[in-house]
């Protein structure tokens, strides 16, 4: 007996996904299994997809597909968020990080979970608690800056210890697996996505300290606006989730294997990451 009975799926919220849909349900539809999505997106394809309520995609699916690039992966990550259900990434556009194939491959991957031949990557997830509200991301959560306001002003506490202070654009607390977004653009390090541990990085620091920190996923994170500080935005996986002002603290914690991302074995992390950023090696001295 195959090992998917149910597959959900998550649409790029703007890419024209019929055909591959069409393809996913005619491999479904011969091994007598259902494909389910949430309702903004079945209402926009043509197709044997029934619509269930977000929360229940993947309790109900053995398989979540991601159809799109790494922003889409993450939505669908967060859908999954500690339930575990394994995510397959399927390119659409431009090479991410995070998708394992391109459309070409997708019947052969589909046969390949079914039949148990494949690896799980399990991803650390992160909270962000301000004022009781709770928003989770799986590649980081900013403090920023607000467009015509002053730089922000940041105390960076380690198990309820000051440790340094930051005033910058902003302030990025990344995953291993967003040390490749955000993070990456301030000049942060590539981590590999098998490391566990949160990074800290500051992007335009004004300040003496500019280096970044990287914390094991136990210690108690903890980001303190000062009075000092300009109006500050909170962004989880590049979404706006609201404001918090000086006084208030942003409580960070990792949530170890909170996701499971499939992989087939075609490419490596550092293969991906070749290719993203383009790197051809270190310059020869001459």
């Amino acid at each position: 007996m195959g090992l998917i009975s149910t597959v959900g799926i998550v649409l790029h919220p703007e890419r024209d996904c019929k055909g591959v849909i069409g393809r996913i349900t005619d491999w479904a539809r011969a091994r007598n299994a259902q494909v389910l999505g949430v309702p903004g997106e079945v209402a926009r394809i043509d197709g044997d997809v029934t619509a269930v309520e977000p929360e229940d995609l993947a309790e109900r699916a053995d398989l979540i597909v991601s159809l799109g690039g790494d922003g889409t992966m993450l939505r669908a990550m967060r859908l999954t968020c500690r339930r575990r259900t394994p995510v397959l990434g399927v390119n659409l556009g431009r090479l991410g990080f995070l998708a394992e194939i391109d459309i070409p491959d997708l019947d052969a991957a589909l046969c390949a979970i079914d039949e148990h031949r494949f690896t799980i990557e399990t991803r650390t997830g992160l909270q962000a608690t301000a004022g009781g509200v709770n928003s989770v991301a799986f590649n980081d959560v900013a403090l920023a800056r607000v467009p015509g306001h002053g730089l922000i002003v940041v105390e960076v506490c380690v198990e309820d210890n000051p440790f340094v202070r930051y005033a910058a654009d902003a302030v990025v607390v990344a995953t291993p697996t967003g040390s490749t977004a955000y993070s990456f653009s301030a000049g942060g390090p590539i981590i590999s996505p098998n490391a566990e541990g949160l990074l800290v990085t500051p992007v335009a620091p004004h300040s003496a300290f500019n280096r970044a920190l990287f914390l094991s996923p136990q210690e108690k994170l903890a980001l303190r606006v000062l009075p000092t500080s300009g109006a500050v935005a909170v962004e989880a996986d590049g979404r706006l989730i609201g404001h918090v002002s000086p006084g208030d603290v942003l409580d960070l914690a990792a949530l170890p294997a909170a996701a499971s991302v499939v992989r087939l074995g075609q490419t490596t992390f550092y293969q991906r990451a070749q290719r993203r950023l383009r790197l051809t090696g270190s310059a020869e001295a001459g």
